[in-house]
């Protein structure tokens, strides 16, 4: 299958360190080039990647200071893709409504994952436009706010199989990765794990959106002693902090679309504890590979239970559910589909 996969052009594909999006489309990209397949990667020119490389731009925008404001990369992007879709079985686009209007007009199968939040006050008068544009969730709680779109399937993600594996480790603090920031519950983090008398070590992101955030009520908490900063941490990194975490702490404030946070963790055998909100149902299975709960007292009393879990079992239902060939084989399914409506 001809295959085109249209990137996001904030970060690299892969990222270096923090950056969900982009990360999944290298792993579904690296899996459908793995299963033979023609595939062709719109992306930022310092990405790396198994398939063909169009570059659209020479870096991505955490490293380009003047990224234009107007989408302008965005639009390029666009009428590159349209000049070459005759070349494709399928368009494969991540980058939100910006496809839409053109690639509902090209004659060619396509499809846009949505990895964002739906319930924000600008998105209906864009998305409403085009009901009926195909489209996938990555979970099925993003759907809620805009149920009438042209949902084509839920694909969650997945991860390679073997890119984070479990290491020996002591299991003596919890863990917070990702990115700093009111809706991903930091200072709910912190506060769990200082009543449960624990270390809690940050890997995290600190984006300029959130610094203010961060000079104001965390880095008063690091200061104090209450957690242990250390910074943004890549791939290589995480096996060791997962694999030495009792569990990862994820008492996020907001609808969360996917938290692939939550899936590499499983990977390395470490336990999720995750606030009641937006994909957590869907990709925690409570009892087994963590504990779902409703505020920061649920999650200090399921602190006090880490000893039901087996973290053997929280590594094999990884490998069940979470692996980057099952979402590979998801998107095939769904790619075929599409070709054949057409």
């Amino acid at each position: 299958m001809r295959i085109a996969q249209i990137a996001p052009l904030f970060e690299a594909v892969p990222p270096l360190r923090y950056g969900g999006t982009e990360r999944v489309v290298h792993w579904l990209t690296e899996e459908l080039v793995a299963q033979g397949h023609d595939v062709t990667l719109f992306a930022a020119g310092d990405s790396h990647t198994s398939a063909k490389l169009v570059p659209v731009r020479a870096k991505a925008e955490r490293f380009q200071p003047n990224f234009e404001v107007n989408a302008a990369p965005y639009a390029r992007m666009i009428e590159l893709v349209a000049r070459q879709a005759g070349e494709f079985d399928v368009l494969h686009a991540h980058i939100d409504f910006h496809p839409f209007s053109v690639f509902s007009r090209l004659g060619v199968p396509y499809v846009t994952t949505l990895h964002g939040r739906l319930d924000q006050a600008w998105i209906p008068g864009i998305y409403g436009l085009f009901p009926t544009a195909p489209l996938v969730s990555i979970s099925d709680s993003q759907r809620a706010p805009m149920p009438g779109l042209g949902w084509a399937a839920t694909i969650l993600h997945g991860m390679p199989r073997d890119l984070l594996r479990p290491v020996a480790a002591s299991q003596d603090y919890f863990a917070f990765l990702g990115r700093i920031s009111p809706e991903k519950g930091i200072l709910q983090a912190i506060e769990i794990a200082k009543s449960c008398g624990v270390r809690l070590k940050i890997a995290a992101k600190i984006g300029e959106e959130d610094r203010a955030f961060h000079e104001a009520q965390v880095r008063p908490l690091l200061d104090a002693g209450a957690a242990e900063y250390v910074g943004e941490i890549d791939d290589a990194g995480k096996p060791g902090f997962l694999s030495g975490a009792r569990a990862l702490l994820f008492p996020i404030d907001w609808p969360e679309p996917f938290g692939l946070v939550m899936i590499e963790a499983f990977a390395c055998g470490c336990p999720v504890i995750a606030f009641r909100r937006g994909s957590v149902p869907e990709v925690i299975e409570d009892g087994l590979t963590g504990f779902i709960v409703d505020d920061v007292a649920g999650a200090i009393a399921a602190c006090a239970r880490l000893g039901e879990l087996d973290r053997a079992r929280i590594r094999s239902r990884f490998e069940t559910r979470w692996t980057g060939r099952r979402m590979a084989d998801d998107y095939l399914a769904l790619y075929e589909r599409l070709i054949r409506a057409s």
